[in-house]
């Protein structure tokens, strides 16, 4: 099914996608590395807040029997220990008011610094996306839903809970939500002198200085990300320009390789690119034209053997409409010889043509294996010495030999029962036309990059001009004397189709003699690829 995008496309950026989302996914990490930070605060700060506590337990009490702790000395100890620092502290009495608030302490006004809103596209973008996936880590995370920070204008102990547990000689800490979305942190030691409480020191500081540290480095991550996204997309319409459009067109161009649809279909033609791609279109271009090869072939072959069988088929009709009208005995003797030959023709030719089909289909469905050559020549040549008539002419087989004269194994990768067949029917060809005072010889002589085979006879040899109409199909020119029909003409040409589909050649020559005008024979020759 045809979709806009395809899937390959789809996996290409979901790959290069993959690794930015690693990277993003750090942004969860800082929310983790945030919350460290927020635990390291409340560490310092309630050191800060046992330091001050000290001090104002010494120094802000008039002895060792004080029942509570003098409010002008304590604004002295608080604008030294804590107005020059960011925290606020608050000293609570026994009773619950409040003493004294670093806050007033301060020298002039005290300035507040916010973020403002960006201006610029990007930067609003990035701020913008930054907010949204906080969002989302919130989400993800389950972010800790913490009480709103509420101060009174008339601020007691019991606002704070952490301040009632400092009277009651507890130290506590506590986190709220403030209304610009930082956290407030608060931690409440006891002033005590002698195990004797007598107040609660509140410090505070929020956590503005991590979020915008925070802030800062999610927009850094988000900036790379953004960038890293826009290139790796550029680069995913790239790869798949190059690599899903040309597949999806010999896709599409395969798909209309079909019955029906015509030869007129063009592979589209990548063989300029050095890569799979291209291997992929030279594969296909090669794979369709050897198609329509074969379909013409099948066609070639199915009108030649209409046109062969026509021929036998007429001559029996018309000797057998003779053959009614005919009333010599002596003429009616030759037209059922007649008739006879042609039957005789007709399962010649449908005996050949079914074992020529049945080897092509078995060649299509097996697979090669490493044959020793030789060996099967040897094989050969000894099952045709068992079976010679008195008639025939004598098969010599001459084969590499090792130095003790022990016969070498020439190994290939083929069919072997195709390859016998192609050995087969050459010496059914040269002993046909062999006189049989004369031997025919069979040699193999391996090369550097092939093999040859070659099959000579002492026959009339080949009419030059018909060296290569032999391996036509149905050709056949028998000597003198032979009986009609032994021979359908498809052995050579089926012999010829076996070695090329094997990769290799067959050819016929004729052997010089001593007469310069009459050659000493026929020679066949096969060449066949080493492994």
């Amino acid at each position: 099914r045809r979709t806009r995008f395809s899937r390959l496309t789809l996996r290409i950026l979901a790959v290069n996608v993959l690794a930015l989302g690693i990277l993003v996914g750090g942004l969860f990490y800082l929310d983790e590395f945030r919350q460290g930070l927020i635990r390291a605060q409340i560490n310092d700060l309630r050191i800060n807040a046992e330091v001050i506590a000290g001090a104002l337990a010494e120094a802000a009490t008039t002895g060792p029997d004080a029942e509570q702790v003098e409010r002008s000395a304590a604004m002295q100890i608080l604008t030294r220990l804590v107005v020059p620092a960011d925290s606020r502290a608050r000293l609570f009495a026994k009773d619950g008011h409040l003493l004294v608030d670093s806050r007033d302490l301060a020298v002039g006004a005290r300035i507040e610094a916010a973020d403002l809103p960006r201006h610029g596209t990007l930067e609003a973008f990035l701020y913008w996306l930054e907010r949204k996936f906080q969002k989302a880590v919130d989400l993800v995370a389950k972010k800790e839903v913490l009480p709103l920070y509420h101060e009174a204008l008339e601020q007691k102990a019991a606002d704070y809970p952490e301040v009632l547990s400092a009277l009651e000689g507890e130290p506590a800490v506590m986190r709220r939500a403030s209304d610009t979305g930082s956290t407030v942190i608060t931690v409440a030691v006891p002033v005590q002198r002698l195990h004797r409480v007598l107040g609660a020191l509140l410090v505070s500081e929020d956590t503005a200085e991590i979020d915008r540290l925070m802030e800062k480095e999610r927009l850094a991550i988000l900036e790379i990300f953004t960038l890293a996204f826009g290139v790796t997309l550029l680069l995913s319409v790239f790869l798949s320009g190059t690599i899903a459009r040309p597949i999806r067109l010999l896709s599409a161009a395969a798909d209309r390789v079909r019955p029906g649809q015509g030869r007129n279909v063009s592979i589209p033609d990548f063989s300029s690119r050095r890569d799979e791609i291209g291997l992929l279109s030279r594969s296909l271009q090669e794979m369709t034209a050897s198609l329509f090869r074969q379909i013409d072939a099948v066609e070639a072959f199915a009108a030649d053997v209409s046109h062969e069988m026509k021929n036998p088929i007429t001559s029996l009709r018309s000797a057998l409409e003779t053959l009614r009208r005919a009333k010599d005995p002596e003429t009616r003797e030759k037209l059922i010889s007649i008739m006879e030959n042609d039957v005789e023709r007709l399962n010649r030719l449908i005996s050949d043509i079914s074992a020529a089909t049945r080897l092509d289909a078995e060649m299509a469905r097996s697979r090669t294996e490493r044959i020793d050559l030789a060996e099967i020549l040897h094989e050969i040549v000894l099952a045709y010495a068992a079976t010679r008539k008195p008639d025939q002419a004598e098969i010599v087989l001459d084969l590499p030999r090792s130095g003790q004269g022990e016969q070498q194994p020439v190994m290939i990768e083929g069919f072997p029962r195709a390859l016998g067949q192609v050995m087969r029917n050459l010496i059914d060809n040269a002993l046909t036309f062999s006189p049989p005072d004369k031997p025919i010889t069979i040699r193999l002589h391996p090369g550097n990059n092939y093999v040859e085979i070659t099959v000579e006879d002492c026959g009339p040899g080949i009419p030059p001009d018909k060296l290569e109409a032999i391996f036509d199909r149905f050709y056949s020119e028998r000597p003198a004397g032979e009986a009609f029909g032994k021979h359908s003409g498809l052995g050579l040409n089926i012999s010829r189709q076996i070695v090329e589909a094997h990769g290799g050649e067959i050819f016929a020559e004729n052997r010089s003699g001593t007469d310069p005008d009459r050659p000493a024979g026929a020679r066949f020759v096969i060449r066949l690829p080493l492994p």
